[in-house]
């Protein structure tokens, strides 16, 4: 346009809605300066051509431009269509979970009353076995819950001062509640105060602890150890039994667990869960496993939570990489 240069031009093509993301290849015969090119590239041109030029050199630029426009416009399409999806996908598992978390609670319930109340024990073991199950099956809708947030990456990290040996404390009383007490041992040296997601941390001690009294020796104690260090708490919870050598290289793989896929009972998402959430934290978990020495999980956890180097990027974020 007369009076314009190439750096006011960029940006009125740039302020239109209908134009903000049509590609810009000047065509001039100006001399070329390089503060005046740098200026009108950061105005939004993609390229420069200079009088005299070859046709064809011109219409394979802008093949090419068209066609990186065409696959970004497509790209932004099916990233639109992947967070309709993962909305669509969050509400049916926040449905199910609900409904599914009900029906299981009538029949603990009832289990319960059978176990404590009933006089033939026949009938008292069927109860405490239907309790069992009971339980079993809350922890897998709690877990496929969990794991779909993860994915999606609709888990948000809001720390607040959580003091770890609380939460130690409280998950060991949920479970000896149901193991009965003596098995789980507790051990504390230093300061266990850090910033944190007090939810997910308690993930961390539920999921290390249950799958230690699973797949540990039946019946051997289970130590749980904190020690508060200067930057950092680390967590180990050790058991008696080793994990097959076969089964470590994917030990915290999704639908993996501490043994052998024939022999496991549940969905196999602890341990993958806990490494999630650790790593949300700003750190990982780490697992050592032998006959001589059992098996131990030895969890690190930053005082103050750092931004994990591998952050999923929701759809929006992907648009804009893009």
């Amino acid at each position: 346009m007369p009076g314009m240069d190439g750096f006011e031009l960029a940006e009125l093509i740039r302020g239109s809605p209908c134009t903000a993301h049509m590609p810009i290849i000047f065509l001039t015969a100006t001399a070329q300066e390089t503060n005046r090119t740098f200026r009108d590239y950061e105005a939004g041109t993609v390229d420069f051509l200079y009088k005299p030029f070859d046709s064809r050199i011109l219409n394979s630029k802008v093949d090419v431009f068209i066609q990186m426009e065409r696959q970004k416009q497509q790209l932004a399409t099916q990233l639109a269509t992947v967070q309709q999806l993962l909305d669509a996908n969050e509400m049916l598992m926040a449905v199910l979970g609900h409904d599914l978390r009900t029906l299981p609670s009538a029949v603990i319930a009832s289990a319960e009353y059978l176990a404590r109340f009933v006089q033939d024990e026949n009938v008292a073991n069927i109860g405490t076995r239907i309790k069992s199950s009971g339980m079993r099956m809350v922890r897998m809708v709690d877990q496929l819950l969990n794991l779909a947030r993860l994915r999606a990456g609709r888990v948000t990290m809001q720390p607040r001062s959580v003091e770890l040996i609380t939460l130690a404390k409280n998950i060991i009383e949920e479970y000896e509640a149901r193991v009965g007490k003596g098995r789980i041992f507790l051990l504390r040296h230093g300061d266990t105060l850090m910033n944190g997601v007090s939810d997910l941390l308690s993930q961390v001690f539920s999921n290390l602890i249950g799958n230690a009294l699973q797949h540990g020796l039946d019946g051997s104690a289970i130590q749980v150890r904190l020690e508060g260090r200067d930057e950092d708490v680390v967590i180990v919870v050790q058991n008696a039994g080793e994990i097959p050598v076969e089964v470590l290289p994917t030990i915290f793989a999704p639908y993996r667990s501490g043994r052998r896929q024939s022999e496991s009972s549940g969905l196999g998402l602890g341990l993958y869960i806990t490494r999630e959430v650790v790593q949300m934290h700003g750190d990982d978990v780490r697992v050592h496993s032998s006959a001589n020495e059992g098996t131990s999980f030895k969890v690190t956890l930053p005082r103050m939570p750092r931004p994990r180097a591998d952050e999923r990027p929701d759809a929006a974020q992907l648009f804009r990489l893009s």
